[in-house]
């Protein structure tokens, strides 16, 4: 197996630091909330001894890379223009993106923004829709009204922050706990009917697992997600939540711009994210060269973490593809 090194990375007037491994075509892989580089550690050897350079950074807010205290500097252009410079910065034109969670947008994004530069996307998790005819978030307060959904929440500062910080292992167990596979769901958990009051916190409904952890996940793991919030906090991961209306207005010009390199889509059956045949007929319509939808059976939302080896094929067959 390749070894991953770390470094740091300076791109868009901020430090990525980043873990990669291999050489050969590039591929830069996306993280989500709240997670970091370590999300990648089952595909960033396998895709390297297949011959790709892969590198997979902290995203801007998270871990070893650099915080900016603004809320507006964690905008979808501020994110994607750190992925553009990063690979600049690798000395390279082109690259593949992979996105997983809040790293899914990014890469549409990219592949939206810079078919110049992305090459080819793939996405877990979260499809791509395209832009909605309204924000967000507001539609969110509107749909929710007096129930609690956790990017509404998520919205005013210091709150979640407070919350997310208090206990950071019990906040790691609890949230990949309990968004994983683990939990029998289908079609998606973001429903208001049985939502709790809007003045309910995130974790209290959660259950913690304590020391009897699903099988993909162990102690390790946790604590190497502890040292990275410790170290980084969770309000830069959280400031990307708070842009999320402002991203709307930012991507106005792309409105109804299709997506139209090759691209992958992989989620589990027990995502927390909403996929069913209307959202994948929406997706295909708006990225016709889309080659391959895999939904995984009894996975989460944790998608590359829960099922490695799953990924790693679908992965290693849409690249040898190209």
């Amino acid at each position: 197996m390749a070894d991953i090194t770390h470094r740091s990375i300076e791109t868009n007037n901020v430090n990525l630091h980043i873990a990669e491994a291999g050489e050969g075509p590039l591929v830069v892989l996306c993280h989500g909330f709240p997670e970091s580089w370590y999300s990648w550690r089952h595909q960033i050897p396998v895709l390297a001894d297949a011959g790709f350079h892969v590198v997979a950074p902290d995203q801007r807010g998270y871990g070893d890379s650099d915080a900016p205290e603004d809320i507006a500097a964690y905008s979808i252009l501020h994110l994607t223009g750190d992925i553009v410079g990063l690979v600049h910065a690798l000395g390279e034109e082109q690259a593949v993106v992979v996105g997983h969670d809040w790293g899914s947008p990014v890469a549409w994004a990219l592949a939206q923004m810079r078919p110049d530069m992305f090459r080819a996307v793939v996405s877990l998790s979260v499809p791509f829709m395209g832009r909605g005819p309204w924000p967000p978030i507001a539609g969110m307060r509107q749909a929710f009204g007096d129930r609690f959904f956790y990017q509404i929440y998520f919205q005013t500062p210091g709150v979640a922050e407070h919350e997310l910080q208090h206990d950071i292992g019990m906040t790691m167990r609890k949230m990949l706990y309990g968004a994983s596979g683990a939990i029998e769901r289908s079609g998606g958990s973001f429903g208001i009917e049985g939502a709790p009051p809007a003045s309910s916190y995130m974790l209290e409904r959660m259950p913690d697992p304590g020391d009897d952890l699903p099988p993909w996940l162990n102690a390790e793991d946790i604590d190497a997600y502890v040292q990275s919030f410790t170290k980084s906090g969770f309000r830069g991961g959280l400031n990307w939540y708070r842009n999320i209306d402002h991203n709307w207005v930012l991507t106005g010009p792309f409105q109804g711009k299709k997506i139209e390199q090759p691209a992958l889509f992989v989620a589990g059956d027990r995502d927390v994210v909403p996929f069913n045949p209307d959202a994948e007929q929406r997706m295909r319509e708006a990225v016709p060269e889309l080659r391959d939808v895999v939904v995984l059976p009894g996975i989460g939302h944790w998608t590359q973490q829960e099922a490695p080896e799953a990924v790693n094929e679908a992965l290693l067959r849409f690249l040898a593809s190209l």
